[in-house]
């Protein structure tokens, strides 16, 4: 079976504390649940999480939805960015399968990156390892006015932003990217497609602004 990775890769730095925090646990519960529900996605779909404050962590490797459990994570320390793409390319070099003669590996994964502040650490060598994996559709997210859009424009063309970092507009956040993963996971196996663009998502929500 062909799989479809998704990575979340989340900031848990300080500035996350209180009701950022507790909207990104609660953004992941509701979107696994909702995911349960979709058919496609529950054949397809394999989730893991990468948090990162003063360092990066994959505190869930990639997991199917059946038995996917979520961690309590806390808000503390700095931006480690840099390492947190680092860390996501080693683990799509570890986890997801590669198309050989002999078979098709799995599909090319999807990465959610969120953050609400400036990376702290050497991001650029992290973006460069990440760079050398052309293996993934990335989205990156700036959750409220501390994010900078210009630093995540330079890891994906694809930029959404949010106006604040409260919990309805994280909440909205990953409801689309719920969506999102439906959607691709319902063109995988219908039509054997990757999605290769914003395009193809749903729309987002308007407090999503698409980053030009």
């Amino acid at each position: 079976m062909r799989r479809l990775p998704v990575y979340l890769v989340l900031d848990t730095s300080g500035s996350m504390n209180g009701e950022p925090i507790e909207a990104v646990k609660n953004g992941v519960q509701v979107m696994i649940s909702s995911l349960r529900q979709n058919p496609q996605a529950i054949e397809t779909a394999f989730i893991s999480v990468i948090t990162f404050d003063t360092s990066a962590q994959q505190i869930i490797p990639l997991t199917d939805l059946a038995s996917f459990q979520m961690v309590d994570i806390k808000a503390s320390g700095v931006t480690a960015l840099g390492e947190a793409l680092k860390l996501v390319s080693n683990c799509i070099e570890r986890e997801v399968a590669k198309t050989t003669m002999e078979q098709k590996g799995d599909w090319k994964p999807l990465v959610f990156i969120m953050t609400d502040g400036v990376p702290t650490d050497n991001w650029q060598h992290g973006l460069t390892e990440f760079k050398k994996h052309k293996t993934a559709f990335t989205i990156a997210c700036a959750a409220g006015s501390g994010a900078d859009t210009s630093i995540l424009k330079q890891i994906t063309n694809d930029v959404v932003s949010l106006d604040t970092a409260d919990s309805a507009s994280i909440s909205k956040f990953f409801l689309w990217v719920t969506a999102s993963i439906g959607v691709s996971s319902t063109k995988v196996e219908d039509s054997g497609k990757e999605v290769q663009g914003l395009k193809e998502l749903p729309p987002p929500p308007s407090e999503l602004n698409i980053v030009v």
